[in-house]
């Protein structure tokens, strides 16, 4: 990991700033539910997001736990520019290995963009639940390419077929199932 302090102009800490308010301010917390959470004095956390003190490495470790976010992604969330072009061979694909369930991120997310674009995979007979959003009113944009899909949100159920294009801001809980005899390709944009 490169030196922090070391930024010419101090760009690398303004830029880690402005992140960590704004993961701060995205969940609404204040400072004082983000120090508990944290367990970083709240002092030191309106330093860090006025720019006055530059992070360490234990601080931005704690705070990244208790974001639910690894150094490496708070890192790249704050890297100045972003690759235009993102080759298939760049491109992450990670497996569940539990279900099989396959997501290849085929537009990473970057600082100076809004969006991230994946491609899913689900096998037949497959149910992936999640209990809350990651962000209130995350806009996501689901096109199924080829199976079928049952998607829930928010406790609203929509039945996919291929070519559909289900679009919400998801502010609770999500479901996505495949019926026993058909999988599921589909992309997810999200914003």
């Amino acid at each position: 990991m490169e030196n922090l302090t070391d930024s010419d102009d101090g760009g690398i800490d303004r830029r880690i700033a402005q992140r960590l308010k704004a993961l701060r301010t995205d969940r609404g917390w204040s400072l004082d539910q983000l120090a508990k959470l944290g367990n970083v004095s709240r002092a030191t956390l309106s330093r860090l997001e006025n720019g006055e003190v530059s992070p360490t490495a234990s601080v931005l470790g704690k705070l990244c736990a208790a974001y639910g976010l690894t150094m490496s992604r708070l890192m790249r969330m704050v890297e100045d520019d972003f690759v235009p072009l993102v080759p298939v061979a760049a491109q992450t694909v990670w497996t569940d290995p539990e279900n099989g369930y396959r997501r290849r991120s085929v537009s990473p997310p970057a600082q100076t963009l809004a969006g991230e674009a994946l491609a899913c995979e689900l096998q037949p007979g497959t149910a992936i639940r999640y209990d809350a959003a990651p962000r209130p009113g995350l806009e996501h944009h689901l096109l199924l390419l080829e199976g079928q899909l049952e998607v829930t949100v928010d406790g609203q159920r929509y039945a996919l077929q291929p070519g559909d294009c289900l679009r919400y801001q998801l502010y609770g809980a999500s479901s996505f199932v495949t019926p026993a005899d058909s999988a599921a390709r589909y992309f997810l944009f999200i914003v």
